[in-house]
């Protein structure tokens, strides 16, 4: 079990995991992803998948459906993409049995409808940007507005009366105090 253990280490050792007898953090050799290339297919395999003759396949492209890569001996290789598409439009000529110029205006209104998503969603994050821009400036204006507020409040002593008839009364002597009245005798 030891031997075991240490052939472990080993291999981890010789396959850079641990260096200088320390071991690397694991989060580094998961975050580094193997890129895979693209798989692409025969036109022999792809009829295969979807139990269509070659020549259908063929008149799929010619249609214009999908568009295969060419190889250097003109070989059609077909992208996992293209292999999506052709089950779509397989599936709308076999299963549901849509004929080929409404399979062209179902794809070309699919095509027009996750352009205008695009579209869409470029308006609404705008307007999102934009609404929280405002909402922003409004936080900052109540800010200044209420720090102003407060200092006119301490600025201002305002004392609340409690007894407003003495007020009135003391305003009332004081109006009377100034006349000068003349009583001729």
């Amino acid at each position: 079990m030891m031997s075991h253990f240490i052939s472990l280490l080993k291999n981890i050792k010789k396959y850079g995991i641990v260096k200088n007898n320390q071991f690397i953090e694991w989060n580094i050799m998961l975050n580094s992803k193997i890129k895979k290339k693209p798989a692409y297919f025969s036109i022999s395999a792809v009829a295969k998948m979807f139990s269509v003759h070659q020549q259908t396949i063929r008149l799929y492209e010619k249609e214009g459906f999908i568009t295969p890569k060419r190889s250097d001996g003109n070989t059609r290789m077909f992208s996992e993409e293209d292999v999506d598409r052709l089950e779509e439009v397989i599936h709308l000529t076999h299963q549901l049995g849509i004929n080929l110029a409404g399979v062209e205006m179902i794809l070309k209104l699919q095509k027009k409808i996750k352009v205008m998503q695009k579209d869409m969603n470029k308006i609404f994050t705008k307007a999102q940007t934009e609404l929280t821009h405002e909402t922003d400036i409004r936080k900052s204006v109540i800010h200044t507005q209420t720090n102003q507020l407060l200092k006119i409040r301490k600025t201002v002593d305002i004392v609340p009366s409690n007894n407003h008839d003495d007020d009135e009364d003391q305003s009332k002597n004081n109006t009377f105090n100034d006349w000068d009245i003349d009583y001729e005798e």
